[in-house]
């Protein structure tokens, strides 16, 4: 049990887009802060001018919010300058820094010893780091220097990040010492590692949280998968929403020991929660990606889009994109959820509904079911178009066609000598349909497409053949 409420804080530097690794290092601050009912305090480490840019810092903002990672309060440490010149002063006047261009930190050559809350003790002889660099001036102080002032000034009571930190360490607790300073705890998180146990990188396909975003990952299942870099709840639970996550989260269940990314896991995750969201989020977050793949298009003035990846209403009208005929909402959404199962990211649901806003291109031997030739697909084709002919158009619906259609092929299977094979008459319809080898079942899409446009797809494949 804690003594006091902890601070703790998250201090990227926007020089770059928030990337899996400090999304991670957030998240596990986020989690201690919020079990304990402390703060979470978002630094922006701002001090390199050069490399800092604005829609680095925004990037960060954005990407946090988009996980849910409310921080408590903000500050830049570009603010901050006379804060640093303070305490450099203070070290210069004592004996513990000195001036040779740039400022040092005068070394005591001691041993370095401390408790990390994951690894246990760490001791370091400081002879080995030599004297090091605080700052370029007394107004431009360096990340150690920087760090050590802010963590105390913020009164952050714990310090978790990244084991590739552990060498910064000694150096800061040096500094806390000289200038007489009570320092935080601190909590190395293992690292996380690619597929080839190096660290993870570029080349293993890790990338930025916007990236994820734009993907199609939900912030949902990237919380749940990050959450499980480096922490284990200690039993064969997998699915723990950011609430959940808060209630069981402790420091004690972080690993030593390296963590694996895993882009397969990922994914599954994200298939779980596409699974579980309502129709209409759903649709709400595909719409997106139907217009980006040129699918569909709003039916607005001067073709003013909604923005990218959100802003869509399901009240809004839409049109296919490649023509001017309006396609309801609710034909949307019966397109979606009839993928919603196969789903693995959103950017995947224009290629597998494609065939549903335009015409599908293939090539003729993708009708062809095992061993069956020309005659046979054309009267397989045939037979289809003959019984979907007779329903009515008012009760064209997937029940209908089913109990029409079934039957038939059920016989066609029998007929080839093979029970329960019903790809003779079943698979030249669903290709004709879908042009795809892989889709749901044409029933489904029959309803969907509408009997017009089925009847019409059934001719054409049937031109097809020769």
């Amino acid at each position: 049990m804690l003594n006091r409420k902890p601070r703790v804080r998250i201090a990227p530097s926007p020089t770059g887009l928030l990337h899996i690794g400090t999304a991670r290092t957030a998240l596990f601050n986020y989690l201690f802060a919020k079990k304990h009912r402390g703060k979470f305090i978002l630094r922006i480490e701002d001090t390199d001018k050069q490399r800092s840019k604005k829609e680095f810092e925004q990037d960060i903002f954005e990407g946090m919010q988009w996980l849910g990672l409310k921080w408590d309060k903000l500050y830049y440490q570009s603010k901050r300058v006379k804060v640093y010149k303070k305490y450099l002063e203070k070290l210069l006047k004592e004996g513990g820094a000195y001036k040779k261009e740039i400022i040092w930190f005068k070394n005591p050559n001691k041993q370095v010893v401390f408790e990390d809350l994951i690894r246990g003790r760490v001791e370091i002889d400081s002879s080995t780091l030599g004297d090091f660099s605080l700052a370029k001036d007394t107004k431009t102080p360096l990340y150690n220097f920087a760090a050590v002032i802010d963590d105390y000034e913020m009164k952050i009571s714990h310090v978790i990040r990244g084991e590739d930190h552990i060498s910064n360490t000694p150096k800061q607790l040096l500094i806390y010492e000289a200038l007489g300073l009570t320092p935080p705890k601190f909590a190395h998180l293992p690292l996380i590692l690619g597929p080839d146990k190096s660290k993870l990188s570029k080349r293993h396909g890790a990338t930025s949280v916007v990236d994820y975003k734009e993907q199609g990952y939900l912030p949902e299942a990237l919380i749940n998968f990050m959450a499980f870099l480096g922490w284990s709840p200690g039993d064969d639970r997998e699915i723990f929403g950011l609430e959940k996550l808060t209630k069981e989260f402790s420091l004690e269940k972080i690993q030593k020991g390296g963590a694996m990314f895993n882009i397969k896991k990922l994914d599954w995750y994200n298939q779980q929660y596409i699974r579980g969201l309502p129709l209409n989020k759903l649709t709400e977050l595909c719409i997106p990606y139907l217009i980006q793949d040129g699918l569909i298009k709003p039916k607005l003035k001067n073709e003013q889009y909604p923005p990218a990846y959100g802003g869509y209403l399901l009240k809004e009208e839409y049109v296919y994109a490649d023509k001017k005929e309006i396609i309801e909402i609710e034909k949307i959404r019966k397109i979606i959820k009839l993928e919603q199962e196969r789903l693995t990211k959103l950017s995947e649901i224009g290629e597998l509904t494609e065939f549903f806003f335009k015409k599908p291109k293939y090539n003729a031997s993708l009708l062809k079911w095992k061993e069956m030739n020309k005659k046979e697909i054309k009267d397989s084709l045939d037979k289809s178009l003959k019984i979907l002919s007779e329903i009515e158009e008012d009760s064209f619906n997937k029940n209908k066609i089913e109990s029409k259609l079934m039957p038939e092929a059920e016989k066609e299977g029998l007929s080839a000598g093979k029970t329960g094979d019903r790809g003779k008459l079943l698979w030249p319809l669903r290709v004709a349909l879908t042009g795809k080898k892989a889709s749901p079942s044409p029933f489904e899409i029959a309803e969907i497409l509408g009997k017009q446009k089925t009847l019409h797809r059934i001719k054409q494949a049937k031109s097809l053949v020769g």
